[in-house]
């Protein structure tokens, strides 16, 4: 009973095992030039912070757009530049977008 326990657990923890990074995203981290090592996402945001953080508070009924691919111009809103890197990586990369409920 104790291996079937173990290989339950061995299996079940390789679900979180970290995977090899996608194609897409090796070719969207060799685009930049300043990629300190494997897997770092951000190379062009604020980069002298230890940390990019954003606080936006949205007025009622109205509505964000906000990037996730690291790309746009005018991060933290989206400026549409994930098309353009989904078409040359076949990524489907897009934007956040949220929405305050319109107040009475």
């Amino acid at each position: 009973m104790k291996s079937i326990a173990i290989l339950s657990l061995c299996a079940s923890a390789s679900a979180f095992a970290p995977l090899p990074l996608h194609a897409a995203r090796n070719s969207a981290l060799a685009m930049a030039d300043d990629v300190e090592g494997p897997g770092k996402i951000n190379s062009l945001i604020d980069l002298d912070s230890p940390k990019v953080v954003n606080n936006e508070v949205l007025e009622a009924g109205k509505k964000g757009v906000y990037c996730r691919c690291w790309l746009s111009g005018t991060f933290p809103a989206c400026d549409g530049t994930h098309a353009k890197h989904n078409d040359a990586t076949g990524d489907n990369v897009g934007p956040l977008i949220v929405s305050a409920a319109k107040g009475e």
